[in-house]
């Protein structure tokens, strides 16, 4: 029985058009798996198409941009959609307007659409799994620089900078296979890592408000006057979302910030206790320590922070009985 990497290559070698989405609001991993697999397929089978679609991508245009498509394109095409755990986060809904659709993802498969599904949680990230596919038939598929730069790029954003818990032995591996194409990993870390000097300030704005218990649930709720205040859109946070956590004392956090339209995007992280149940209750979902949801007023944010708190305490308690 060929395993799901085989079924995709096959997929793959069929098609002559292939058309590659991701989710909304693009971090690196999503433009590195997306682009990454892009610029594989393109060395790989040069008499193909191969296209990359989406919104924008939001300050990270360094790494790549995208693609216009018509409707009509996606008729007989191969459609993959990588790095997105949830059809109504795939940016560009006309994904399902293809013939096949591959779905590549890392994150919990709560719902698992496509007709070919490809979920690893163990993955450090997408981006990971797109140079696993790659490296696993080198005869077929070939790893160009641009992939190569695109897809360890993925890897970093998605690890810390291989810093979190999802780095493994295999992540690093790949990571330093990757590094011997041609590519300037000095220029790209520091593209990944540098901020704006309105996000530095903002950045200080967040130390000086978290909120916090005794036992290391925080938040920090970003209101739009501040964001206003700061010339700070939400495209622009996601720098901000890890300053807690260099914090000892904090345990888990959420950075709830306000949306035009009102309602507040939340991020939730954390060093234990697992924060996806809390973020599938209200409106998002991800992985076990890292995760996305959405608040509809200030009510549900207190409601969601308090629940952090609970969670939190819980884990404290179950510790010390350790």
């Amino acid at each position: 029985m060929p395993s799901i990497r085989q079924e995709i290559l096959s997929a793959i070698q069929e098609y002559d058009r292939i058309i590659i989405h991701r989710h909304m609001r693009p971090d690196p991993d999503a433009l590195g798996s997306q682009v990454g697999l892009a610029e594989v397929l393109r060395a790989s089978f040069p008499k193909k198409e191969i296209y990359q679609v989406g919104g924008p991508v939001e300050g990270l245009d360094y790494l790549a941009e995208m693609q216009a498509v018509t409707d009509e394109m996606y008729q007989g095409s191969l459609v993959i959609v990588t790095d997105t755990a949830n059809s109504p986060r795939v940016s560009d809904q006309r994904y399902n307007l293809g013939d096949l659709l591959i779905k590549i993802d890392h994150h919990p498969n709560d719902e698992p659409y496509g007709d070919l599904v490809w979920v690893n949680t163990h993955a450090s990230s997408c981006s990971e799994m797109i140079a696993d596919l790659a490296f696993s038939f080198p005869d077929l598929l070939k790893m160009s620089n641009e992939a190569a730069r695109l897809i360890y790029a993925g890897i970093v954003g998605d690890t810390g900078r291989f810093l979190y818990p999802a780095t493994t032995a295999y992540t690093l591996e790949v990571a330093g296979k990757l590094l011997t194409y041609d590519f300037d990993a000095a220029l790209l870390n520091r593209q990944l890592q540098q901020i704006s000097l309105k996000v530095a300030r903002l950045s200080g704005y967040v130390y000086e408000n978290i909120s916090s218990d005794k036992n290391g649930a925080a938040q920090v709720i970003l209101p739009k006057e501040r964001l206003d205040e700061f010339g700070v859109v939400d495209s622009e946070t996601a720098a901000i979302v890890p300053l807690p956590g260099t914090i000892d004392e904090i345990l888990a956090w959420a950075i709830f910030v306000h949306q035009p339209e009102g309602y507040y995007r939340v991020r939730l992280r954390s060093k234990g206790p697992v924060i996806n149940t809390i973020a599938k209750r209200h409106h998002g979902g991800g992985h076990p320590l890292a995760s996305g949801a959405n608040a509809r007023d200030l009510a549900e944010v207190q409601e969601i922070y308090q629940e952090i708190q609970e969670l939190c305490q819980e884990y404290v308690a179950q510790q010390g009985e350790e």
